[in-house]
């Protein structure tokens, strides 16, 4: 096993982030375009933390709060650190030697897991409910999330394997 200096931990997980989001992201477009499946519109979470920032965390769905400046660019470029921050999280649950030869299965086990943080953080904070639970088909908006994050690990894998072929 080699030393990792923490340059190189960084790197890694900016790529294996940025990455893996991206994988999540195409996968939300071949949804929408082929199966008309809608997938979360980030300028709500942008609009969500802006209006936190200013204080306001009324239960208000965050669809009826007002529109906020910068909300697209502000949603967007969270849901790119969220993935980044998780990629190091992974990073640091599989272990380093994990990148020298990545597998599928514990990738994917992350992705799932991580179906947690929408689960518990983002869909209570934008006012849908613990796991969607305040939205009129709860059951397809947990299965949405699911395959998300299931894509968001296989996303992992694709970018680890790219790392790998990088070095």
């Amino acid at each position: 096993m080699s030393e990792w200096n923490i340059a190189e931990l960084i790197w890694s997980s900016v790529v294996l982030g940025i990455g893996a989001t991206f994988v999540m992201d195409c996968w939300a477009w071949f949804l929408q375009r082929y199966f008309a499946v809608k997938s979360l519109n980030y300028a709500l979470v942008g609009r969500w933390l802006l209006c936190a920032m200013q204080g306001d965390f009324k239960a208000t769905p965050i669809v009826h709060r007002k529109v906020q400046k910068f909300e697209v660019a502000i949603g967007w470029s969270v849901h790119y650190v969220i993935g980044i921050v998780l990629a190091m999280l992974f990073f640091f649950s599989f272990s380093q030697t994990g990148l020298h030869s990545p597998q599928l299965l514990p990738a994917l086990l992350f992705g799932v897991i991580s179906v947690a943080l929408p689960f518990f953080i983002m869909q209570p904070a934008l006012g849908l409910g613990v796991a969607a639970n305040k939205t009129l088909q709860p059951n397809l908006m947990r299965l949405k999330s699911l395959m998300a994050h299931t894509s968001f690990g296989v996303g992992l894998y694709i970018s680890a394997q790219c790392l790998v072929w990088l070095n």
